[in-house]
């Protein structure tokens, strides 16, 4: 039985725009189109049209964030408990939109995609797309759902990165952003592990230069690119308590390479199921979009990059988070702060590291719905 305060079932919908001649630019030179964009809305749009609220994902999210697609799915979408009715993002108050971002692999146009003029995937072929690609598509989306303001957009990790280039992309279309557990910048150490995940994608025999599809899938290389990635998600508190040093199904260590502790199973797991669900292509583009993204490199400082916005900031990081650890939100922060933009900072207390912008929903949601209210009233 679906729950009361669920959105309930909801269908992915598709929005295919930039046709021949009308391709979008991208930043590294190139053109694309068509361009499918997969999204989902829950909660209806005010006859104002003032309390839409845009979600963007994280590396490996997708468009279906809350809700189930089927009387059949076992799981909800992947941020369920803070969007619904009376939850942390009412629905029952406002609009929520959530695309697939471009370069992704579940409904929105990446390299897995048909290319037009070849009538293959794109494979490698695929262009290079950037934070700030993502964005402008998402702005035709909303284009297309007669949206021009927004209440707030909200995102996570590389969802963060989103919301910060929403702000200055379209400065006068957004009243407030909260960036949770995200940077201006990827720092040195995150773009190392992204490179050792793609070099690992990149050496499996079965990757073919990108050119897979239809044949085996390089399923060795990413579930060990997202094996490096969840370990990054996590903290050495969070897997202490979750895993320790407990053995999986024996009492004594076999003195071989077969799994003796549970940490072991557990990541081999996550990354057997993450190949079932994402395509190697796309985790080499979108973890590259993250190294590039820089958004105080056009402006010569960060609190250059703020300066005249009129947006209204709650700015969330986690104590142990080593993957996006709290100074890089600090330093949002000051910026915001150095040219008198209103923003609130809040770092919660937690174990569950990176993950926890997924995982600390109660005291998360509670921030987010005053934060939204209170900008609301004062929109």
């Amino acid at each position: 039985m679906i729950a009361e305060d669920s959105v309930g079932i909801v269908e992915t919908r598709y929005f295919t725009f930039a046709e021949g001649p009308n391709e979008m630019e991208l930043e590294c030179g190139r053109k694309l189109g068509p361009i499918t964009i997969a999204y989902e809305t829950y909660g209806e749009l005010s006859p104002t049209k003032d309390n839409a609220i845009l979600i963007v994902h994280a590396l490996s999210g997708d468009a279906h964030c809350a809700g189930f697609n089927s009387p059949k799915d076992e799981k909800p979408g992947w941020w369920d408990d803070m969007i619904g009715p009376g939850k942390g993002i009412d629905t029952a108050k406002y609009f929520v939109i959530c695309s697939n971002i471009i370069g992704g692999c579940k409904g929105s146009t990446g390299p897995s995609t048909i290319n037009p003029e070849t009538g293959a995937p794109y494979g490698i072929g695929f262009p290079v797309v950037t934070i700030k690609d993502m964005v402008n598509a998402q702005k035709a989306l909303l284009d297309h759902l007669g949206i021009g303001s927004l209440l707030c957009v909200i995102g996570g990790s590389m969802g963060g990165m989103q919301v910060l280039q929403w702000v200055l992309s379209y400065p006068e279309m957004v009243k407030l952003a909260i960036p949770i557990a995200t940077a201006a910048k990827l720092s040195t150490q995150a773009i190392a592990f992204d490179e050792v995940g793609r070099r690992a994608i990149m050496s499996d025999p079965d990757w073919l230069g990108g050119d897979y599809y239809g044949k085996a899938v390089p399923s060795r290389g990413l579930a060990i690119a997202r094996m490096i990635g969840h370990i990054t998600y996590m903290s050495d508190k969070s897997m202490h308590h979750k895993f320790g040093r407990r053995l999986r199904d024996k009492e004594e260590y076999g003195y071989d390479f077969v799994t003796d502790f549970e940490v072991e199973s557990y990541l081999n797991y996550r990354g057997d199921s993450f190949v079932k669900r994402f395509d190697a292509n796309s985790y080499l583009y979108i973890t590259k979009a993250m190294d590039y993204f820089d958004l105080a490199a056009p402006f010569g400082s960060l609190k250059n990059a703020f300066a005249g916005l009129k947006t209204k900031f709650l700015v969330i990081s986690f104590t142990s988070d080593w993957l996006f650890p709290p100074y890089q939100s600090k330093e949002i922060v000051s910026a915001l702060r150095h040219n008198n933009i209103d923003a609130i900072y809040m770092e919660f207390e937690s174990d569950y590291g990176h993950d926890a912008f997924l995982l600390e929903v109660e005291q998360e949601g509670r921030l987010i719905s005053n934060f939204l209210e209170h900008g609301r009233k004062q929109a």
